[in-house]
């Protein structure tokens, strides 16, 4: 009888521990992070229209877990690859991503492929203009991606960097550390480096910018 009131009482206790919010909040995070990954895996050859490889969505990814960021702001959605791997780091930061598409097309279809791979609801995805939209938005911010016409990349910056916050990071795609124009993205690399306040560095082909001050 002994043995089995001490058997009762002890998976009592188990079943406590895998109630509890700790308990279940990492349960389902890693359900989240299974379906993420069987998504990503499933469309990796997949991917067109101006999305980034797999290697920079890692980056952002890493980006966002390394620093906790939790207010992210992506200026060129496509159709959702980088949004994904943001959201991703979003959700276990607590946190959340604002992407801004102008393209009817691609904002629809990444607005599905935010539903399949399970992060719409750490996403709030608008279809707009963005040389509009940009400088309307409240922020802060302490996370930003750069990924949309490469001649506006240096009025995207002016606009958002005001609203990061100090140790946020601005990063940006597809620039070259020999020379923004090298990349048809006009000044923003030699903008960005003549910046007092930011610190910044090259992975692959995303510039990373860190704000100091």
């Amino acid at each position: 009888m002994k043995r089995i009131v001490g058997a009762l009482v002890l998976l009592a206790a188990v079943g406590a521990a895998f109630s509890s919010p700790r308990a279940q909040s990492a349960a389902g995070a890693g359900g989240l992070d299974a379906r993420v990954k069987a998504f990503l895996d499933a469309n990796r050859y997949g991917w067109r229209d101006m999305n980034v490889p797999e290697s920079d969505g890692q980056l952002l990814h890493d980006l966002v877990i390394k620093g906790g960021y939790t207010r992210a702001l992506e200026v060129g959605t496509s159709t959702g690859r980088s949004g994904i791997w943001i959201a991703w780091a979003l959700s276990k930061t607590g946190g959340r991503l604002i992407t801004i598409d102008i393209d009817e097309g691609r904002h629809q279809e990444a607005v599905r492929n935010f539903k399949e791979a399970g992060v719409a609801g750490f996403i709030d995805a608008r279809l707009a203009d963005a040389h509009d939209l940009v400088p309307k938005l409240d922020g802060p911010f302490d996370f930003v991606f750069i990924d949309a016409d490469k001649e506006w990349y240096t009025n995207y910056a002016k606009a958002v960097l005001p609203k990061l916050t100090v140790g946020g990071l601005m990063t940006a795609h597809n620039v070259s550390q020999y020379g923004g124009r090298r990349q048809q993205t006009g000044d923003y690399s030699e903008w960005v480096r003549s910046q007092p306040n930011l610190e910044t560095s090259f992975s692959a082909g995303v510039m990373v910018s860190r704000k100091t001050k």
